[in-house]
């Protein structure tokens, strides 16, 4: 799994016009699945990102989790990227097909449900208009 994770103030998404899925503090969570990915590949990044500490402390240091901030998580999944990009037009072979992909997608966010978070998400498969507001800005890439 992939997974680009950013510290956001704010995000949502939309589909059509209409949000479909918006948090406040938080982590905006673009996630792949490839071919490879399992349940445990999808539990283990779970925990990687609820536990992820780079919220401020007091004494402005990244030090506090998504827990201890009361955060929330926007999840979006985003097959891109597994992205080929040998030649100057993307090719997706490298993602993992739709009906093992939706799955895994959902069940990622119900390992960060089960932790306690709200999860918000898009809709796997649809064009989404995605909106954020960078908290730093704090962006991290995870590639299990």
């Amino acid at each position: 799994m992939r997974a680009v994770v950013t510290r956001v103030s704010s995000a949502s998404v939309a589909i059509d016009g209409a949000v479909v899925g918006q948090i406040g503090r938080g982590y905006l969570v673009l996630l792949g699945v490839g071919p490879e990915d399992t349940e445990d590949t999808a539990r283990r990044l779970a925990e990687k990102i609820c536990r992820l500490r780079v919220f401020k402390d007091e004494q402005g240091k990244m030090n506090l989790d998504l827990a201890a901030v009361g955060g929330s998580l926007l999840v979006v999944s985003q097959f891109t990227l597994y992205a080929d990009l040998k030649s100057r037009r993307p090719g997706f072979s490298h993602a993992a097909k739709p009906q093992q992909a939706i799955p895994l997608y959902e069940y990622f966010m119900e390992c960060c449900r089960e932790q306690g978070f709200v999860v918000e998400h898009g809709e796997f498969g649809a064009s989404m208009q995605v909106s954020s507001v960078n908290d730093g800005p704090v962006t991290l890439l995870y590639d299990l």
